[in-house]
């Protein structure tokens, strides 16, 4: 594998990014089916009240967080490959101890360490992508990093559903220790895969970087001395040494001003992770069997169930960003997805206020929808977003700050649904709601458009005044999304979308 090039070598890139985030999504949806419910999984662990069942979902996020910032700290250095290898092997020791629990302490310790290695993973993975991907695919790529989530979420839900008739501590145990599985498959991906070409160059190693490059030209063959590969060699070197040119990286940069904007940009990259996780998306992939249980007064199988549903819903919407995202941009998709999200809400809370069952039934039919909405723009755009607008200099530290932000993010959420539920029940639907109508115009006014963009053009939207609806101003002439130029020229290229080598992914 060390030696594909051009297209398979895309396709490489992507499986193993595409395999991490369906760890990731597994991991979201394996509690969901085994907790809240006097099961095996309850008698093990002394049957949980509603606020302990918050804390062993939840400090999975805190792990994560952690990760992130270790990610913050040390990524950059270490580089995207070994920070990836290092995430699905602790993954690994975490689910050993998971499987293993006999007490509430080792379980939560268990929980911790998973999340730790996921957080790294998390933090990591979409910037490798980002960073491997040609411009006119990326926003393709990393979408489908969304879906393998979703996949993952499914079968977590079916798998607990399926076992959930076994009367052992199967039920429970085979499912928590599954995501192992998906672990070693990670790790043993990236073993042979290289690290990405803009890390290389910051590193001081343009030579293994020009090799890379060129085995990512699809118009093979295509040698270290072409054209094309000289060419965008020298771009991201040239963009490297603007960054670099205050000399060695001091945390300070992060909150700077100026041209680069950095703080602006960081800015951002927490606030769309913290919308993700206020449209109330985790409330449903953590809790849908408690919610349909709990809030709309359904039987605990018909729950379980409907969560399965849920989860193939998700899966659904999840598809819709592998077309659309390089087509309507990310801005459209975080608008049109946070409207639906409120629509959807609303609407279930107010069918759930009338307390009857068809309403109830009814009430689900928009939690569908919800999903659906979610997966369009919500579900990806917030994982890979971070790592389009950040310069190679902060890039990892910027992806993981992101990480971060989400965890923490998705803790608070899964920490209190349980109890709002049980307390307010369909009133959380429009806390919800308000937040994801708050997210449209935030979107409108402060976010930019990348698509199609090379990842040093995204630059010159930060430039003063660079942000007109997602045209940039560049040496005095407009640069449209879906062009490029070309650092230190004033020549304008688009991305040739028609070429005959295609990644077909």
């Amino acid at each position: 594998m060390g030696q594909l090039r051009g297209k398979y070598l895309h396709w490489a890139v992507t499986a193993a990014s595409c395999q991490a985030f369906l760890l990731l999504g597994y991991d979201q949806g394996v509690m969901s089916g085994l907790i809240g419910a006097n099961n095996q999984f309850g008698q093990q662990f002394g049957n949980p009240d509603a606020n302990m069942q918050g804390i062993l979902t939840s400090i999975y996020d805190i792990g994560c967080a952690v990760g992130c910032l270790v990610s913050f700290v040390i990524g950059h250095k270490m580089g995207r490959k070994k920070m990836i290898l290092a995430g699905g092997s602790i993954m690994v020791i975490g689910t050993i101890i998971l499987g293993s629990s006999y007490s509430r302490a080792q379980f939560l310790v268990g929980r911790v360490v998973t999340g730790f290695g996921n957080g790294i993973n998390s933090s990591t993975v979409p910037t490798y992508q980002s960073e491997m991907a040609r411009p006119e695919r990326r926003g393709r790529l990393l979408s489908a990093q969304g879906t393998v989530t979703i996949v993952g979420l499914c079968i977590a839900y079916w798998l607990d559903y399926g076992l959930s008739f076994v009367d052992s501590p199967v039920q429970w145990r085979f499912p928590i220790s599954f995501q192992a599985f998906f672990a070693v498959c990670l790790v043993l991906q990236m073993i042979s895969l290289p690290d990405t070409p803009r890390w290389l160059c910051e590193q001081d190693r343009s030579d293994e970087a020009t090799s890379i490059l060129a085995r990512l030209q699809l118009n093979q063959p295509a040698d270290e001395s072409s054209q094309e590969v000289v060419q965008l060699r020298r771009q991201i070197e040239s963009a490297i040494e603007i960054e670099s040119a205050g000399g060695p990286f001091q945390y300070k940069e992060l909150l700077a001003g100026g041209k680069v904007q950095n703080l602006r940009r960081m800015i951002l990259a927490g606030l769309v992770n913290v919308q993700q996780q206020f449209t109330g998306s985790n409330m449903i992939n953590y809790y849908a069997p408690t919610v349909y249980q709990n809030a709309m007064g359904l039987s605990r199988n018909l729950s379980l169930i409907l969560g399965g549903c849920t989860s193939l819903a998700y899966l659904v919407g999840s598809i819709v960003p592998l077309w659309s995202m390089d087509v309507f941009g990310r801005r459209s998709s975080l608008m049109i997805s946070a409207a639906g999200l409120c629509t959807c809400f609303i609407l279930v809370a107010a069918l759930l206020s009338v307390g009857t069952e068809s309403c109830a039934y009814a009430a689900t039919v928009f939690v569908f929808i919800f999903q659906i909405f979610l997966g369009f723009g919500y579900l990806p755009v917030p994982w890979f977003y971070p790592s389009e607008i950040t310069t190679t200099r902060i890039r990892a530290r910027g992806q993981a700050f992101a990480g971060f932000v989400n965890w923490m993010c998705v803790f608070i959420v899964v920490q209190v649904t349980p109890t709002a539920i049980d307390n307010i029940s369909w009133r959380t639907f429009i806390i919800f709601a308000c937040f994801c109508f708050a997210w449209i115009p935030m979107v409108y006014f402060f976010f930019p458009e990348t698509k199609g963009l090379e990842l040093e053009d995204v630059d010159h939207l930060f430039d003063k005044g660079g942000i007109t609806g997602g045209v940039f101003e560049s040496r005095g002439r407009p640069v449209e999304p879906g062009y490029h130029r070309t650092i230190n020229t004033d020549r304008i290229e688009k991305p040739t979308e028609e070429r005959e080598e295609r990644i077909d992914v």
